[in-house]
């Protein structure tokens, strides 16, 4: 079985994802839904994928941050962004809670909205309670990056897509991301587009 991501249009992206049973968790097609998706996160590339990008209307996101993603990133936007490697794991049915009132902006992307990306502003720290593949029950703290990759992947299994947050006059074509926007700092971008 190999999965493809869809892209925004389709329905089950903008419908509540299930959530699964003990029983279900533990089953072999959940097991083989996960290793599918770790497959298409990795082929996309991405750092993150949420079950209903693939056509499954359930509650489980794969993440993994991998350090060769970021080795050409210089070590000023990885300490802005607070950005490190996350080992990869599988969150079901969580729960997700800010843990401060702390926003950040960052510029964001999505695997089924292929192309673009926005500045998204996004709780600095949150806290997930949810089960990982096994079943067994998991608390994940996590700031900076990690918790925007958490909070991007959960707002997925709601129905919710970037754009719904995003800051609407910075949506744009990642070719122009990286020709104009990728190496200035997030108050030159903010100036510049004048979207607060």
């Amino acid at each position: 079985m190999s999965l493809n991501i869809l892209q925004l249009g389709e329905p089950v992206l903008r419908q509540p994802a299930r959530k699964l049973s003990l029983e279900e968790i533990r089953s072999r097609e959940t097991r083989q839904l996960i290793e599918e998706m770790r497959k298409a996160m990795y082929q996309a590339p991405g750092v993150g994928l949420a079950a209903p990008q693939v056509g499954v209307p359930l509650q489980v996101a794969v993440i993994e941050d991998k350090p060769d993603y970021t080795k050409d990133v210089s070590p000023e936007v990885l300490k802005t962004r607070e950005r490190r490697p996350v080992a990869f794991q599988v969150i079901i049915n969580p729960k997700i809670t800010r843990l401060d009132k702390a926003e950040v902006e960052f510029f964001e992307g999505c695997l089924s909205l292929a192309g673009f990306t926005a500045v998204v502003p996004r709780a600095r720290k949150v806290r997930v309670e949810c089960l990982d593949e096994r079943g067994e029950p998991r608390a994940i703290e996590a700031s900076g990056w990690y918790a925007r990759i958490l909070q991007h992947e959960i707002d997925h299994l709601h129905g919710t897509i970037y754009i719904d947050r995003m800051r609407p006059r910075t949506f744009m074509h990642v070719d122009n991301f990286n020709r104009h926007w990728k190496e200035k700092e997030m108050a030159e971008v903010e100036r510049l587009l004048r979207y607060k």
